[in-house]
């Protein structure tokens, strides 16, 4: 995989990643969402109001089209498996941006998941 490849591959990943933290940053401010036959619609229109949300969802339409330049350069069996590397990137940020907890198993794991991207970049 050359670097230009990496780059739309780990762009993708990135912004998958920030969707997701965007995402949650939206749900904190709307609070936990309880949807039932009255309250749906007006869910809804909180949920589509929230900047966060639309600024995740459209991180997310930009991640699809840098994946999909990413896909056409490399197999899919080198690409897919790089996505772990959100996981990563959303410890981080879900720590660093929404005070969320990262305990020693999960940077046990975060560090088991780096060795695999790692192992998978160099074949």
């Amino acid at each position: 995989m050359n670097l230009s490849t990496f780059g739309f591959i780990l762009t993708g990943i990135c912004l998958n990643a920030v969707a997701q933290l965007l995402l949650k940053a939206g749900t904190n401010a709307v609070g936990a969402i309880h949807l039932t036959a009255d309250n749906w619609f007006g869910t809804g229109i909180k949920l589509a109001t929230q900047l966060p949300i639309l600024g995740g969802l459209t991180c997310y339409v930009i991640s699809v089209l840098v994946w999909i330049i990413g896909l056409s350069r490399v197999d899919v069996t080198i690409a897919y498996p790089m996505l772990s590397l959100g996981y990563i990137i959303n410890a981080i940020g879900a720590w660093y941006f929404l005070g969320e907890l990262v305990s020693t198993q999960r940077i046990l794991g975060i560090g088991v998941i780096i060795v695999g991207v790692i192992l998978l970049a160099r074949s």
